[in-house]
């Protein structure tokens, strides 16, 4: 059985491991998704996903499937859009259609909430990242911000890095 719902500040943890799992380390690297030859250390922990979770404006979704998290997206209003992040799947389930069915929930998420667009940051050096989100409806708003964070709990870059803002318009 498979379902998407809000997380719970109980399910901090879980998330944590499965958006190290997929982003950091070796293990990422059995998806496709890996930021592991970009960054170093972790992604996030579960004190700041439990303060994501605790924001009235913000949500995490969860995707369950045999009683195991095996995928995530956070959600945060931001005036009339909605900023989408952090998108995992478990990398050995990358490619079985979770991605899609979290950002089909994102979507329905959004127009629930009066949201005209929903964007994201996306590191400019992930073409594949970029493109699969393309043909999901999103495009390249021409924004560029770099990567700054200095909170080491978000990782350490091996190099200068930058965040393209991509962003799709909701009818």
């Amino acid at each position: 059985m498979e379902n998407i719902s809000p997380a719970v500040i109980a399910d901090a943890d879980a998330i944590s491991k499965l958006v190290n799992m997929a982003y950091r380390g070796d293990s990422g690297r059995q998806g496709w998704t890996t930021e592991a030859d970009l960054i170093d250390g972790t992604r996030t922990d579960a004190e700041l996903l439990q303060a994501v979770i605790q924001r009235a404006d913000s949500v995490i979704l969860k995707y369950v499937q045999d009683n195991e998290i095996t995928g995530c997206v956070e959600l945060r209003l931001e005036g009339d859009k909605l900023y989408l992040g952090m998108l995992t799947v478990k990398p050995t389930l990358q490619g079985g259609g979770i991605g899609k069915r979290l950002m089909q929930a994102a979507e329905a998420y959004a127009r629930e909430k009066g949201c005209k667009a929903i964007f994201m940051n996306v590191l400019t050096d992930r073409a594949e990242l970029i493109a699969w989100y393309e043909r999901q409806g999103y495009y390249d708003t021409g924004a560029r911000k770099p990567f700054a964070f200095t909170d080491p709990r978000f990782g350490q870059p091996k190099k200068p890095l930058e965040f393209m803002i991509m962003e799709k318009k909701l009818k």
